[in-house]
């Protein structure tokens, strides 16, 4: 569901290009790539908020580093990294089935390597126990262990991202990757899954999912740690 599954010259050609006169091609310099700042080493808490302020408000996501460590930390890098700053929400997959609104939104690097982190390992939802609830966030990959810098958020309950260990489909077994909960701004993302849909971006799945204009996220950075309540 979330998959997104992207000349030699002939003889004659050869010798027509061997043959005609040497011109000095001039190569334009290839911007350098952005120098994003090291991730941190030190360990996270169980528990880690990002807020993520985009052209159409405020989202604060929580994420469970105990339950979901690989996926949780790696959002979190990309975010002390500014990776993700100036990526956009590109996704609206609306299904027709169900309650109303029924689907997800999808946003990050849209595999740019120059943003790209490495991929990290796959944590099924019958491992973590992280289900696909409203607000749950996802990693959105290709093969199980192939996620990097994309990620989707849930408009409403989708159990059949869940691994299903029983199922003979590699896919469904493996599921996807569950690992935070939006705790503010779900709002804003309902605006974002309410926009207006491209006719013609978008292949295979992708078309008729493709957001006519994307939102930008300006900036994803992590938030201090909640302070306790004393105790009474």
């Amino acid at each position: 569901m979330f998959s997104r599954r992207l000349a030699l010259l002939a003889p004659l050609a050869v010798l027509l290009v061997a043959a005609a006169p040497v011109k000095k091609r001039v190569v334009p310099a290839r911007p350098a790539a952005p120098a994003y700042p090291a991730p941190s080493k030190a360990p996270l808490p169980d528990k880690v908020r990002v807020a993520l302020e985009t052209e159409a408000g405020r989202i604060v996501v929580e994420l469970d580093v105990k339950r979901a460590p690989a996926s949780a930390t790696n959002f979190v890098r990309y975010a002390e990294t500014k990776r993700f700053d100036g990526t956009v929400f590109y996704r609206a997959m609306h299904l027709k089935w169900g309650e109303q609104p029924n689907g997800l939104i999808q946003a990050g690097t849209r595999g740019d390597p120059k943003r790209n982190l490495s991929p990290i390992a796959h944590e099924p939802t019958d491992q973590t126990g992280v289900l696909h609830k409203a607000g749950t966030l996802s990693m959105a990959r290709y093969a199980p262990g192939t996620a990097t810098g994309d990620f989707s958020i849930m408009v409403s309950d989708q159990p059949g991202l869940d691994a299903q260990p029983e199922s003979a489909d590699p896919e469904a077994k493996a599921g996807y990757a569950a690992f935070g909960q939006v705790i503010e701004g779900m709002d804003v993302v309902k605006a974002i899954f309410a926009a207006p849909i491209s006719e013609t971006e978008g292949e295979g799945i992708m078309r008729g999912q493709i957001l006519a204009k994307p939102v930008k996220i300006v900036t994803a950075r992590r938030l201090p740690e909640p302070v306790a309540a004393p105790a009474p």
